[in-house]
């Protein structure tokens, strides 16, 4: 097993009010993780186009494994229009098909979700038949399967959460995406009965659902934990949850109490909720690998 946490799924281009931003959530987390110091790898496809080539050289720039990212001679870099409302919450406009529909199942890559520390996937990626076996299959291999759940309407397919919920061993939802999942599966009233639930019928050892600017609630090894979360001025909350996660797999792989993950977790997502984008440069006043 490598050191390596391979993040998989889509990489697109938001475009927000302040202009264009480099995204999509697997590469978000695999940002995060690098500047946490952890090594991060992305499994993704880009358009052989000039947005193309841009993602791929700043994704390196991050400081990101690059050598699982495929060029697809076809389809165009990914790309979503953003929108921010008064309290910095996105709304989306996810252009298809792109790229990263057509992430394609190669050996090296196979390889690398097999020998990877973890192995971080979402939802969005699985919306196409061809990246969806891709990406079920890369995970069906992981030591450690993160899934993000990060619903995105119009793009919500039961099986897929279903699928993706079975094989992940950490999940991690909002208090939204809770109660979407709590319809479809019949879980039990109240977010804690629930996330029990969602642990026990899916065999997960770690579940966290965010609330935004109030924290976060943690299940891990048969207990709970919870956290206020950090006042801050937010800028956008774009990337912020994504932030989030990477602060919860740092602490958790780097041996954390559960009071402590969650709260590296709340910090790492304060932080990135005040400034704009969702892979800022970090400033002297970030989260640390130490404080994670």
């Amino acid at each position: 097993m490598n050191d390596s946490i391979l993040c998989v799924g889509e990489l697109l281009w938001d475009a927000l009010p302040d202009g264009l931003f480099l995204g999509g959530a697997p590469y978000n987390v695999a940002y995060h993780l690098r500047q946490h110091g952890l090594p991060a790898a992305l499994a993704t496809r880009v358009g052989a186009d000039r947005l193309g080539s841009e993602a791929l050289r700043r994704v390196a720039q991050g400081g990101v494994d690059t050598r699982f990212v495929q060029t697809d001679p076809a389809l165009a870099t990914g790309f979503v229009e953003v929108e921010v409302d008064a309290d910095g919450i996105p709304q989306y406009d996810i252009v298809a098909p792109v790229a990263w529909d057509a992430l394609a199942l190669v050996p090296d890559l196979c390889e690398a979700a097999a020998s990877a520390r973890a192995v971080v996937f979402g939802t969005l990626a699985q919306r196409k038949e061809r990246s969806r076996a891709t990406v079920q299959a890369l995970v069906a291999e992981a030591r450690l399967a993160v899934f993000d759940v990060n619903l995105r309407p119009p793009f919500l397919v039961p099986d897929t959460v279903q699928a993706s919920l079975e094989a992940a061993d950490i999940v991690k939802l909002n208090e939204e995406e809770l109660g979407v999942l709590a319809d479809w599966f019949g879980f039990p009233d109240g977010e804690r009965t629930a996330l029990e639930a969602l642990a026990a019928r899916f065999d997960c050892q770690t579940v966290c659902v965010t609330h935004g600017a109030d924290g976060a609630a943690l299940w891990h090894a048969e207990a709970w934990r919870d956290h206020p979360g950090y006042r801050v001025t937010v800028r956008d909350t774009v990337g912020a949850g994504d932030a989030f996660l990477a602060g919860l797999l740092g602490a958790l792989l780097n041996g954390r109490d559960a009071a402590e993950v969650l709260d590296a977790a709340c910090r790492s997502g304060a932080y990135i909720a005040t400034r704009a984008g969702a892979t800022p440069a970090y400033d002297a006043d970030a989260p640390t690998l130490g404080e994670l």
